[in-house]
This record gives structure tokens, sequence and C-alpha cells, in this order.
């Protein structure tokens, strides 16, 4: 009887966890292993059998023994542990207990909201799908959860001077700083965005602030403050609090590497993000109610991330999840909400239910076995490898020139790496400095064709999209 009762009071929010369960299910499948994936678990492995944290590089013949930040060690030993535990599974595990965290978070803390007017919340969640294409067995995921906790603890203060979930976010930031890092200066950025717009109280046209008491202010200040401490609670100290501004400052990187750049209108996805932030100003602009200063300014800061930087849309979407509902007006909802909601919920899990084993167990690989042999078998000294394959070469034991650990390279060997990898420059000479004696090339690349054409460079291994070539001596 209790279950029963319990059911039928909170027969609408059950029925919205039962949606986000498949809709996070549904997308996890789709999770493939990206150049990045692989060192991690690597790195992973590395640290746990010798009970130690990576401060230096161990896995390139480039930079062996050099500094290098782990800002995601504790990641990177999780999923090495995952993998041990639950075998080839362990990637679509984290990727739908992110998932779910993170939608399962958004709705518990929003939930009133939420439930004021269900076919809002459907199109809400249906939305969440803009997350798909950065699905991947990576940190950001979990910086996801971080953000969303850190956005509803921030709001809570904001209009509730008696909150004390402000406290919370220190020892947020210390789990961020050691999971991820590269993002883990959002804490106390976001706070400092609450607190200024804070300062204010003001109403013109449609924009209308509201100004904080004095013991608001000074929970922001101290959480501020305690949040830059809390990121020093890492093995590379106050290193991380200074480490995400020298990346960001790094204009060369954030030109090559894809996931820095900015969105693409040459492509559907980039106006797909476009639309929903078009969608969200339409919402404020057209609401009875005036746009907080608050909501306006996160609303145009991760709108703008989003432009310079495509990985940011996910951002959007999270922080907007606590302000958007706000001016949505309620509905009342009958039994044909609940139909629509299961209904959507089944046909999700039927397409998991159909597919997901033939996605799950299929083969992950970005370099054939045959050539990995190959290269073993060679045991080249100063291999040459395409920056994509660099991770499954460490994966697989192999010392590289290069891999997804950019911000390593990056001061060092990267210019160089990408000026030879597109024919740029001297490229001769670059060869010549680091004495190549094999190279991995995608066969779609210049460095390709200029090795084909080389009576220096014999291809010993094949596929369709790759090519072993090695140096032939003088």
């Amino acid at each position: 009887m209790k279950i029963r009762k319990y059911i039928e009071k909170h027969k609408t929010a059950l029925c919205i966890v039962f949606l986000i369960l498949s809709l996070s299910l549904f997308l996890a499948m789709f999770v493939t292993p990206d150049t990045d994936y692989f060192w991690h678990i690597k790195a992973g492995e590395y640290m746990v059998s010798n009970h130690m944290i990576l401060k230096n590089d161990v896995f390139s013949w480039s930079l062996y023994g050099k500094t290098w930040i782990s800002h995601e060690w504790l990641f990177e030993v999780f999923c090495y542990l995952l993998k041990c535990f639950s075998q080839s599974y362990h990637l679509f595990i984290y990727c739908f207990l992110c998932l779910f965290g993170l939608f399962f978070i958004l709705f518990y803390t929003n939930r009133n909201n939420y439930l004021k007017n269900i076919p809002f919340s459907l199109v809400w969640v249906v939305i969440a799908l803009m997350i798909y294409p950065f699905i991947a067995c990576r940190p950001h995921m979990i910086s996801y959860l971080f953000l969303a906790l850190a956005i509803w603890i921030l709001k809570d203060l904001f209009y509730n001077e008696k909150s004390k979930k402000i406290y919370f976010l220190p020892i947020l930031s210390v789990f961020w700083a050691n999971f991820h890092g590269g993002s883990s200066n959002l804490g106390y950025l976001l706070a400092t965005v609450f607190l200024m717009c804070g300062l204010f109280r003001f109403s013109f046209v449609k924009i209308e602030a509201k100004r904080l008491s004095r013991k608001q202010i000074f929970k922001y200040l101290q959480g501020i403050l305690l949040s830059v401490i809390g990121l020093a609670f890492n093995p590379h100290g106050i290193k991380m609090v200074i480490y995400p501004y020298e990346n960001m400052a790094n204009s060369f990187m954030l030109k090559t590497i894809s996931e820095w750049q900015s969105t693409n209108f040459n492509e559907i996805s980039g106006y797909i993000y476009l639309l929903v932030a078009v969608f969200i100003l339409f919402i404020f602009l057209f609401s009875k109610k005036k746009i907080q200063l608050l909501d306006f300014s996160l609303f145009g800061l991760f709108l703008i991330m989003g432009l310079k930087s495509v990985r940011f849309w996910p951002y959007l979407y999270i922080v907007m999840t606590y302000f958007v509902f706000d001016y949505i007006k309620k509905r009342k909802y009958d039994k044909g909400t609940y139909a629509g909601i299961l209904m959507l919920s089944f046909v999700l899990l039927l397409v998991f239910g159909k597919y997901s084993f033939n996605l799950l167990s299929r083969d992950k690989k970005l370099v054939s076995d045959e050539i990995i042999n190959v290269i073993k078998e060679e045991n080249p000294k100063r291999l040459y490898n395409y920056y994509d394959y660099g991770g499954y070469l460490i994966y697989n034991d192999i010392q590289v020139f290069v891999d997804g650990r950019c911000d390593l390279y990056s001061p060092y060997n990267y210019k160089d790496y990408y000026n030879l990898s597109v024919l740029t420059g001297d490229y001769e000479a670059i060869i010549s400095k680091y004495d190549f004696d094999y190279f991995l090339v995608p066969n779609t690349i210049r460095l390709h064709y200029y090795l084909e054409y080389n009576n220096n460079y014999k291809a010993i291994s094949t596929t369709e999209e790759m090519s072993l070539y090695k140096k032939i001596s003088n």
C-alpha cells in the first residue's frame, strides 16, 4: 500500500526519471573511443601498477621525463579500475552513469520547475540530444555533473541568504581539480559572475537586476576564496589554478585542436547549437516576466563560449536548465501526458534493446592489429606518428612522438609535428632534426604523399586508412 501511494503521489516525477533513464541508455550505446581515451586508460594502469601519480611523461620518446601536469589523474585511475571490473563494457557503463547522473541532477535539483509544465519539460529533455556529439569516455563528462551541482549551489544562495550549500563548493572544487583540472576553475569563476550580478539593483526595459544582501555577498566571497584554495588540493598544488589559463593562452593549440575550435557553420551541427540558443533567447524575450540580469549574463557568457569553442555548447544547456523554466507558464497535464512520456521512453528502450549488443561489442581500434604487430617487430626508436594515433599506440606499449596530450607537447615539438603533417615551412629540416626512422600517417595527409614518392622511404604496411613507412638506410 505504501509503495502504491508513493507511486500515485509521485507518478509524474517517476515518469520523467524513467524517461531520462531511457534517454541515458539510448545515448550511451553510441559511445565510441576517441583518440584520448586510450592514453587515459594506460595512464590509469601505470599509476595503479606503480602506486604513484604521474608527474612526468613516460609514454613518448620525444619528451620522455619532461614535466607533465596530469590534471585528470583521478579520472584515469577510475576508468582503468572500471575497465578491470567491467571489461569491454566499461565505455558504455561510464558514459551511461555520467549521462544519467547529469540528467537526474538537473531534474532532481530543479524538479518543481520540471513538473509545473510537463510539455515544455519534454521538449527540454529532448533538446539534451545536443550532447550526443560530446559523448565519450573522457573527463569532461564528469565536469558536466560538477557544473550542474555548482550552478545549483550558487543559485540557491542567490535567492536564499540562509542557504549553506555554498560551503560545498570548495569540496566540489577539490574533486573537480583532480578529475578534470582543465575546467575546474569554473567553480569560482561562476561564483564571481553570481556575485557581480548581485551588486546592482535596477530595472531597464526588459532587464532587471536584484541586489544581494551583505550576508549573501560575504558568503559568495567565502565560497570564491575557499574554492580557489580547494583547487590546490591535488598532486600538482597551486599549478592547477594557473594551468587552465596557460592552455587558453596558447593560440596555436586552440587553433589546431578540433574540440577547441570555434563553431563551424559549414556543418549542420553548428546551426543546431545556434538554434538551441535562439530558442532560449526567444523564451526570455517573449516571457511576460522581466529578464534577470544574472540569467541573461550567464546565457550571454556561455553563448559566447560556445561560439568560440564548440566544446562549450553542452555547458549552455546545463546552465540554462536552472533558469529557463522561470520564464515558462504553469500548465496542467492529463493522462495523455503520462502516455506520451511512457511511449517516448519505451521507443528509446526498444531501440536500445535492438541495437545495443552489436554496438557495445564492436571492435574498438584506431590502428589495425597488422600495423601494430609490424611496429612491434620493427621496434622503431624514433617513430613519427599522426596525432590521433598516439593514444592507441601508447595503449599498445609503443612510444610515440606526439599524442592527445597537446598541453605537454605544445611548448616543445607540437608545432614541428603540425608543420610536418601539412608540409609547411622547412619540413625537410624538421625530419632531419628528429631523425625519424619510421612514419605512421593517414593516407589522406600531405606527408603521406611526400613519403610515397620519396625514394628514401618505403611503405612496409598499408591499410585503406593509413600507412607505415620505413626509412631506407643509405
